[in-house]
């Protein structure tokens, strides 16, 4: 018997962390065609992730939409709109996964560079679902992989991005060293 077909979603940032929502049904895969992207824009005060279409590749988390309910998530990716991502783009699809959609940041959304930074809370949560999806390697993929980096909003000690986690001394450490090898300033917010 063929298992149910469920359809899903890519996810390749706060998506990845499985913390941060309830679609336990997932695994982690990659996927070409697109790479990551810190965008501004009009929608919020700070950048946030995003993709585009590049010749690249991206680590990411397929999930599962349970019954075809888009509507918390879409909710969730205000701002965003969904493209379908073709199995043959993918390093592996799950075989539960029917249709399967990746969110973007709108174009008409997208500023250029602000100079506003990026809140520390939202790329600790990030790159803490990496590290459990990916492991080390996996996290510093993340920063080769994602463009648009900016400076950096120290918000750890009283997080401004929703759906922040609790990170470990070593999974802030990781980021640091990270950021600091990028170059990144940071200021305390």
């Amino acid at each position: 018997m063929a298992p149910a077909l469920h359809p899903a979603f890519f996810g390749y940032g706060s998506l990845v962390n499985r913390a941060t929502h309830d679609h336990g049904l997932g695994e982690p895969a990659r996927l070409s065609g697109w790479r990551r992207v810190w965008h501004h824009t009009r929608l919020r005060d700070t950048p946030f992730l995003s993709v585009e279409p590049a010749e690249a590749e991206i680590d990411g988390l397929i999930a599962a939409v349970l019954g075809d309910d888009w509507q918390k998530l879409d909710l969730r990716e205000t701002g965003y709109c969904r493209h379908p991502v073709t199995a043959e783009r993918l390093s592996a699809a799950p075989q539960w996964a029917g249709r399967i959609e990746i969110y973007a940041v709108e174009e008409r959304h997208i500023l250029p560079p602000t100079g506003q930074p990026i809140l520390l809370s939202y790329l600790d949560t990030v790159v803490q679902g990496f590290l459990r999806e990916f492991g080390a390697a996996g996290v510093e993929g993340f920063f080769v992989t994602t463009t648009g980096w900016s400076a950096l909003l120290d918000d750890r000690d009283a997080p401004r991005y929703p759906r922040s986690q609790k990170t470990t001394a070593a999974e802030r450490r990781m980021v640091d060293d990270q950021t600091h090898a990028l170059g990144l300033s940071r200021t305390k917010a």
